[in-house]
């Protein structure tokens, strides 16, 4: 990619209808924390509904792995909108498939094409089009915006139950909002194309740019955010299955954790982007494990379960913006959408892939098993944290030691005999 291209800023109307989009295509990736209750409405356990949930990895890994030949193809733009069609029918097959075995695991796999296509090119179109300071702002108002989304669908799920309506009508909800959210994409990459910003052909991934990527100081930023989805996917998706353990309403750990994760990326991601990343990552994955201690200790306070959830949200989401970021910047030249595109294939590993151990956790060892497991993910972010800050700091001294020694060797002021 040229460095002009890498500098033109997306405008504000452009970027508006990827946060709205973005929003709207987010409410079927949410609406899946609501499968364990449709899968306990019709005969299944959590482990029944971990591998349905699982069954979008193999789907996911396989689009992120050729999103970026398909967004070389027709356009990043217009490859989302055709993944909304992916999530649209996805959450209609959710609707109305009446199982809950085979059938509902290959609704789930369509799901896994959806989302992977348009959660791994929506940062890449974003980062291709803002200059590289900028790139944790917008990389945290877009994924606010996703993230507004996946925090409505099992809201709209509860307003809907609350109201004595079946919990399909969330994901027929979905299967709307994916249709319009297409649409905009759609609008999008006419008015990209107007504008003379379709990017050139420079996303594909190959073995010898996932050596180069794997290499490079992103590597910590992917490991950290296939963790992290991990533990975002065991604590969502079987969020209804806590609440209901320990008789919570399950609405306020999702209006605890969007409220916080969408408000700190407006107001505090803009002060955190200026600050060392290394030393607010700290701080950062600290919150997370101190909200995950919440979930397990205190287990009998309404106040104290919104309390973590918004912890949780402060912590996670601006962890996750904040690597986002540095995947980005600490790429090989040349190589920053192969970058993201690993970011992203973690992350879904992660997101969807635990959800499937979580699920079996929990039928034979009961929740709070799955939580401490949780725990110990958290524990390992917070210690690849440590090593960043321990690692740069060993560095900085090797280098200090190699300039007094150069010094020296010049004549500086310890040399003798002149």
């Amino acid at each position: 990619m040229s460095d002009s291209m890498a500098r033109k800023k997306v405008d504000g109307g452009e970027f508006a209808v990827l946060c709205i989009g973005g929003f709207l295509l987010s409410i079927a990736y949410g609406v899946t924390f609501l499968i364990p209750v449709l899968v306990g409405q019709r005969g299944g356990d959590e482990a029944l509904a971990g591998l349905i949930i699982s069954a979008a990895t193999v789907s996911t890994v396989i689009l992120v792995i050729l999103s970026g030949h398909i967004a070389d193809a027709i356009g990043s733009a217009r490859a989302v909108a055709v993944s909304g069609l992916f999530l649209a029918a996805s959450a209609l097959g959710f609707a109305i498939i009446p199982s809950a075995g085979l059938s509902l695991m290959i609704v789930g796999f369509i799901l896994g094409i959806g989302w992977g296509a348009f959660y791994t090119l929506g940062p890449i179109l974003v980062a291709a089009i803002v200059e590289p300071v900028h790139r944790i702002r917008f990389f945290a108002l877009l994924s606010g915006s996703m993230m507004s989304g996946i925090g409505a669908g099992p809201i709209i799920g509860r307003i809907a139950t609350g109201w004595s309506m079946p919990i399909e009508t969330a994901f027929v909800f979905a299967f709307l909002s994916s249709l319009a959210g297409g649409a905009l994409y759609f609008l999008l990459h006419i008015r990209l194309t107007k504008a003379g910003k379709i990017l050139p052909h420079v996303n594909k991934i190959s073995f010898g740019a996932t050596r180069e990527v794997i290499a490079s100081p992103a590597i910590y930023s992917i490991v950290m955010v296939g963790i992290g989805g991990a533990m975002f996917g065991g604590l969502s998706s079987f969020q209804t299955s806590y609440a209901k353990a320990h008789g919570f309403d399950y609405s306020l750990f999702f209006i605890g954790f969007m409220s916080a994760a969408i408000l700190s990326r407006l107001f505090v991601a803009g002060y955190v982007v200026k600050k060392d990343p290394l030393y607010s990552l700290l701080i950062l994955t600290s919150l997370t494990l101190a909200s995950i201690l919440l979930f397990l200790m205190l287990t009998s306070s309404q106040l104290a379960y919104l309390g973590g959830a918004a912890m949780l949200g402060l912590g996670y989401g601006l962890t996750y913006s904040v690597i986002n970021g540095l995947a980005a910047n600490e790429a090989p030249a040349g190589l920053m959408p192969q970058s993201l595109l690993l970011f992203s294939l973690a992350y879904i590993i992660g997101v969807f892939g635990f959800p499937l151990i979580a699920g079996n956790l929990i039928v034979s060892s009961g929740v709070q098993t799955m939580l401490y497991v949780v725990l110990l993910l958290a524990v390992l972010n917070f210690a690849l944290v440590l090593f960043r800050i321990a690692l740069r700091a060993t560095g900085a001294n090797e280098a200090s030691v190699q300039e007094k020694i150069a010094a020296l060797e010049d004549g500086g002021p310890g040399r003798r005999g002149d």
